[in-house]
């Protein structure tokens, strides 16, 4: 069986309502990507990764092993299209697969740099918004 490692940053980590999609995944755990991120919400219904040369910050998540074919068939087909399949760095110098923000929605209404509320989670409290199922 291919296994890959998938970084995750939004609803899908524990107790976020596409958490389901990792329920055949092995959690590897909290991690931290290396500073070189901005992290944005979009319309505040999910967050995306964009990698920058200057500014980056280190944004919280979860890791998970899970198959290739689970990546392919369960998650993928449930991602936005503001989001796209990439690769990060993590703060302990490792790679990971994960969604990133694509260049071409950085700028479509409702994306807001949430880069210094210290994650997803976080800045979902900020707002008083719920995190997971409402």
């Amino acid at each position: 069986m291919n296994l890959v490692r998938m970084f995750v940053n939004g609803q899908g980590m524990q107790g976020g309502e596409f958490n389901d999609a990792f329920a055949g995944a092995t959690f590897l755990g909290e991690v931290d990507t290396a500073p070189q991120y901005r992290f944005f919400s979009v319309r505040d219904v999910f967050p995306g990764l964009h990698p920058v040369a200057e500014g980056g910050r280190a944004v919280p998540g979860e890791l998970y092993e899970l198959p290739y074919l689970m990546l392919a068939h369960e998650l993928l087909p449930r991602e936005p299209e503001e989001l796209e399949l990439g690769i990060i760095e993590l703060a302990d110098g490792t790679g990971s697969l994960s969604m990133r923000m694509r260049e071409t929605a950085l700028e479509a209404p409702g994306v807001v740099d949430i880069s210094d509320a210290g994650g997803w989670r976080a800045y979902l409290k900020s707002q008083n918004l719920p995190f997971g199922q409402p």
